[in-house]
């Protein structure tokens, strides 16, 4: 097969991944593992597979391997050795994608896959609620409300950043308030606080270049203002609701102190992962299936151990 057919094929395979993504899980597997098939076969025949080891390699391979290491160690017993397989799964795809060279057009055809699927599953979403199906904004594949909300937030990213650079900016702006709305819909307040902020961080980003992005993210913030004040907004209800309730972290100061008591409890290797609603009482279980936080669901089901390769991640990403 001639390389540019079996380039191909890799790039057609995880376009097809990022469009399902958010979508349905079983194309989402099938292409996943068809990606990773294609990308060693291309790079076992071309002998290259991404240049020398840096220390992003070493990043990535230490938490690849970290839920492994953790798991012998696990405190409790239930979901600690299968649940490492998926930091392998998408742990995999960032080696991958790290180690191939895209060009400014691949690129390019990657972010617009994952756009489009999420145009796509807001409107599987917004044709339930319109259905009466559901009351809640989701995306089928990605799940809960709150978690669909994180994943628009990050695909607001991709949005501003492209309306920013000044390219199609009817059609990038159409899709930017699109997403923003949708955040806003979700009534994840973090969701739209993390929304603003990426709105307001890709302006400063872009101040040398052009002041239009600031005048953008000052129009943005303003809107929400005027909407926070002028309430009819379902976030803004909300948490105006738990306020008054005397509850404004909607009891996950709750599952918080769980959370904390496990990591005190198992601090080095904890309870081990996808176990935390092992350390949450019967009665809670239901209610707390996770930490309702990364960061201290991390320490609780990884210990120390496990959650300094994360936060290693997340420390070197933030400042690449």
């Amino acid at each position: 097969m001639p390389v540019s057919w079996r380039r191909r094929a890799e790039l057609g395979a995880l376009v097809a991944l990022c469009f399902f993504l958010p979508l349905y899980e079983a194309p989402k597997g099938i292409f996943w593992l068809l990606y990773v098939v294609i990308w060693l076969a291309n790079r076992v025949r071309d002998r290259d597979f991404g240049g020398r080891w840096d220390g992003w390699d070493t990043l990535i391979a230490v938490w690849l391997a970290s839920g492994f290491v953790v798991a012998p160690f696990a405190a409790l017993h239930g979901s600690e050795w299968r649940a490492p397989l998926d930091i392998v799964r998408y742990g995999a795809v960032l080696w991958m994608v790290k180690r191939t060279r895209f060009d400014e057009r691949e690129v390019r055809v990657v972010l617009g896959a994952l756009l489009a699927s999420t145009l796509v599953g807001l409107a599987m979403g917004y044709e339930k609620i319109w259905a009466g199906k559901t009351a809640a904004l989701s995306l089928n594949s990605v799940g809960h409300v709150n978690h669909s909300a994180i994943y628009l937030a990050i695909i607001l990213g991709i949005c501003i950043a492209w309306l920013f650079t000044g390219e199609r900016r009817v059609l990038a702006a159409a899709a930017s308030l699109l997403v923003l709305v949708s955040v806003v819909v979700t009534a994840s307040r973090g969701a739209v606080g993390v929304a603003l902020v990426t709105v307001v961080l890709l302006a400063v980003a872009f101040w040398r270049r052009s002041r239009v992005p600031a005048l953008v993210a000052l129009g943005v913030v303003i809107v929400c203002v005027l909407f926070a004040f002028a309430g009819g907004t379902e976030v803004f209800e909300k948490h105006e609701a738990l306020v008054k309730a005397n509850n404004p972290l909607a009891y996950r100061q709750e599952v918080w102190q769980f959370a904390w008591a496990a990591w005190l409890q198992h601090p080095w290797f904890g309870a081990g992962m996808d176990n935390f609603g092992l350390v949450v009482d019967s009665s809670h279980r239901a209610l707390y299936p996770h930490g309702h936080s990364l960061y201290l669901n991390t320490l609780a089901e990884r210990g120390i151990v496990g959650a300094l390769a994360v936060f290693a991640v997340l420390a070197a990403w933030a400042v690449t």
